[in-house]
């Protein structure tokens, strides 16, 4: 009859043991192809890119808040869209719907980042003077990456709209100032965006204030008052962009449009834009792109959301080459 092992012996059995069965795993495990981390974007507001490069950006207005046409828009080649809801029903629903249907996965996995080819912008329906904060909240929490408030008249409505736009920094944060007011509730706004709820909170903030927001805010410059207090306006920190209304402008003048004191009051803007070093906008058509251009207009809406049609796709055209051979 055979001994059993003897305790002395029992160590090295089951040391035999373990490298028996543990030889093999690090084996199985380079045989393994390393899982790919998705490419980081740089930048997710295609706006803020083209503006850090000196280039132009192109879009339209679209009043008509479906998926479909969001998807549309997605596809236009054009660089961002207002998404009208001032003079469109505020429904934030039907926005949510609009902003889903700009995803396009193709695009994301050809390019391999998160960047939307176009830039989805909200015009809110309140008015800056109005100081409806509640209604920014509501839009930025569905993921747009830009916010377009009408008739800002002051720098106090600005800094109000700023503010709206901004949470709660930390209080050593060197852009601590305008104190942000927006409610934390990113989860929504954080999956659109295809980042985690820590990323999204660092980087939803106002570009250029925060250099690496992803937001920006553009104030609309159409009336008397506005363009008597524009430059202070324009030097309130946090604002992205003017954008100058030219027919509102010309019915708080009391001039029709295309008065010479309608040019004047925006000759006044664009001056004042350039001193504060902000980016400046207007809606316009094609025969107009390289005037507005020229003036040092930056960013142009020159057309609608009945889709890219001829007309905006010559103002691009002129546009864009106007850039490359100003």
């Amino acid at each position: 009859m055979r001994s059993a092992p003897s305790l002395t012996a029992l160590p090295f059995f089951l040391f035999a043991l373990f490298a028996l069965f543990a030889i093999p795993a690090p084996t199985l495990l380079s045989q393994e192809t390393p899982a790919k981390e998705p490419a980081k974007t740089p930048r997710l507001n295609r706006y803020v890119e083209l503006m850090e490069a000196g280039k132009p950006a192109f879009g339209v207005f679209s009043s008509n808040v479906s998926t479909r046409t969001g998807a549309v828009m997605a596809g236009s080649g054009l660089d961002f869209v207002i998404i009208d809801l001032e003079h469109s029903p505020y429904d934030p629903t039907r926005l949510e719907g609009y902003l889903l249907g700009m995803i396009n996965k193709a695009e994301i996995v050809r390019k391999g980042n998160l960047q939307p080819g176009v830039a989805p912008f909200v015009r809110v329906p309140a008015a800056g003077r109005e100081q409806m904060q509640w209604i920014i909240k509501q839009v930025l929490d569905l993921g747009p990456l830009g916010i377009v408030v009408p008739h800002v008249d002051t720098a106090e409505d600005a800094r109000a709209m700023v503010q709206a736009c901004r949470y709660p920094q930390l209080t050593d944060a060197p852009d601590f100032e305008p104190i942000g007011k927006r409610g934390i509730g990113y989860g929504w706004a954080a999956r659109y965006w295809g980042l985690s709820g820590k990323e999204y909170g660092e980087r939803a903030d106002l570009w250029p204030l925060d250099p690496k927001g992803e937001i920006a805010l553009w104030l609309m410059i159409e009336t008397k008052d506005s363009v008597e207090n524009c430059l202070a306006i324009a030097s309130t920190p946090g604002v992205g962009g003017l954008f100058l209304g030219p027919s509102d402008l010309a019915f708080s003048l009391g001039v029709p449009l295309g008065d010479p004191a309608v040019e004047e009051a925006i000759e006044k803007v664009v001056a004042a834009a350039k001193q504060a070093g902000v980016p400046l906008g207007t809606l316009c058509g094609a025969r107009d792109v390289e005037k507005r251009l020229g003036q040092g207009f930056r960013f142009l809406a020159v057309g609608g959301d009945s889709g890219p049609s001829g007309g905006v796709r010559e103002a691009v055209k002129i546009g864009r080459a106007f850039q490359a051979n100003p």
